[in-house]
């Protein structure tokens, strides 16, 4: 009678271990992430675009896992990414950032790669990703009456490198990528066009003023492509 009893005590021991190893290796196996804030929006119809260059929010990932059920912080372990670097950026820590080229939505992602679970179980690479929507508002009206938004769009052209920039308004743009501006309807503008290193600047097209005087002056009372070419 002791001996039957003593092997299902022994029964019972072995398969509570074998249950530990198993719960073990299923442990922390990322299943999502959520991303805080869920949708954020800069700037304003009577701010112009440009104006809201550098506005932020710090953004968190949050990943829920199970075996056993649990949410944490990973904000630091994902792979973060805009699909719009022209409209805003994000960096490794999360810190979301408007450029002030473009306005409209920008998605964000937040990515984390697996090849295992926390308790060695291989996933095949699997790709776990949450998204927010980041937002700028384009600008539509000085606020003062104006009659709204033209937009200026900055090309360049030829094989050299340069930069042009408007000031008091702080507009730039470089080579190569072209640059969209707004502006109130009938806003002057002066463009000026600086070659880098052994570059040398050509010629302008779509501005007011002559092709080959440097800088260039328009008055913007409509959507325009101004280009800038450098030698």
């Amino acid at each position: 009678m002791n001996g039957k009893w003593l092997s299902i005590v022994v029964l019972l021991a072995v398969a509570g271990l074998l249950f530990g190893v198993n719960s073990c290796g299923r442990s922390q196996e990322l299943v999502s992430i959520q991303v805080q804030p869920v949708s954020e929006t800069f700037g304003a119809s009577n701010i112009r675009v440009v104006d809201d260059a550098g506005l932020t929010v710090q953004l968190r990932a949050l990943g829920t896992y199970i075996h056993p059920p649990v949410t944490k912080d990973i904000t630091g372990q994902v792979t973060w990414a805009s699909n719009d670097t022209q409209m805003m950026t994000v960096d490794s820590s999360g810190l979301l950032t408007v450029t002030g080229i473009t306005c409209g939505g920008s998605l964000v992602s937040a990515t984390v790669t697996t090849n295992s679970s926390a308790g060695g179980l291989s996933s095949s690479g699997a790709i776990v990703t949450g998204y927010m929507t980041g937002n700028v508002v384009c600008f539509t009206s000085s606020g003062s009456g104006g009659s709204g938004s033209p937009v200026l769009t900055l090309t360049f052209a030829g094989n050299g490198t340069g930069t042009v920039t408007d000031s008091p308004e702080a507009l730039s743009c470089a080579t190569p990528t072209p640059c969209l501006f707004q502006f109130a309807s009938g806003t002057a503008l002066t463009l000026t066009a600086s070659p880098v290193g052994t570059s040398v600047f050509g010629s302008w097209a779509g501005c007011d003023s002559a092709t080959n005087i440097n800088p260039c002056t328009l008055t913007l009372t409509g959507n325009r492509t101004v280009t800038a070419t450098f030698n």
